[in-house]
């Protein structure tokens, strides 16, 4: 297990020696991206109104407060992760067209997501959850927002960040998944347990 700080732009040679169980932080732009974003653009087809190339991506609804006096600018109180699965079935596709090299959200995503960043040398990454104040104390600023017609937990918010993390590799560039990989040893150890314990267990018919 190795920990590295990524710094925006990401590039591919960055991401390569990564691998899934590896603990990284990020320095640079980060930028809210979940469901309507990814909805707008796949199913849509809409323009992003940011260019995400060699950026990061965060699923997460965050809670902004504006600052008072300074119209348009916002401070982050909490910024929880999103469950990335919901994202699953959009994330090769939006990886393939936006060229996002990290992507950050709560537990697993699935064979889609893990295809993208095999195909186009991009990572995922888990932010623990129950951590959001940790989070929001990583971002240096709030630089502006876009879609806040979507709401505030829907919209892009363009975060400058600072070590934000820790994150773990969930998906390496190779495809390589840390949480199916968990779930295939753990169903195997699950079954010889299963099997022990009814051989010790009754039960009334």
């Amino acid at each position: 297990m190795k920990t590295k700080i990524l710094t925006i732009p990401i590039q591919n040679e960055d991401l390569e020696p990564l691998t899934i169980g590896d603990i990284i932080y990020l320095n640079g732009y980060l930028v809210t991206s979940r469901d309507d974003v990814h909805q707008r653009l796949i199913k849509q087809h809409k323009k992003l109104p940011i260019d995400l190339a060699g950026k990061a991506i965060f699923h997460a609804g965050p809670i902004m407060q504006e600052i008072e006096g300074q119209s348009g600018k916002y401070r982050v109180i909490s910024i929880g992760p999103t469950t990335s699965m919901r994202m699953d079935k959009y994330e090769k596709q939006f990886i393939g067209e936006t060229g996002v090299k990290l992507i950050i959200g709560k537990g697993g995503m699935g064979q889609n997501t893990a295809a993208g960043c095999r195909e186009y040398k991009a990572i995922h990454a888990v932010f623990p959850g129950g951590c959001a104040v940790l989070a929001a104390n990583c971002v240096e600023e709030v630089e502006r927002v876009e879609w806040l017609d979507l709401g505030m937990p829907e919209a892009m918010w363009v975060m400058r960040v600072k070590e934000f993390g820790p994150l773990i590799v969930s998906i390496d560039t190779r495809g390589n998944n840390l949480f199916e990989n968990n779930k295939k040893a753990f169903n195997l150890k699950k079954e010889a347990l299963v099997k022990e314990i009814c051989q010790h267990v009754d039960y009334l018919e």
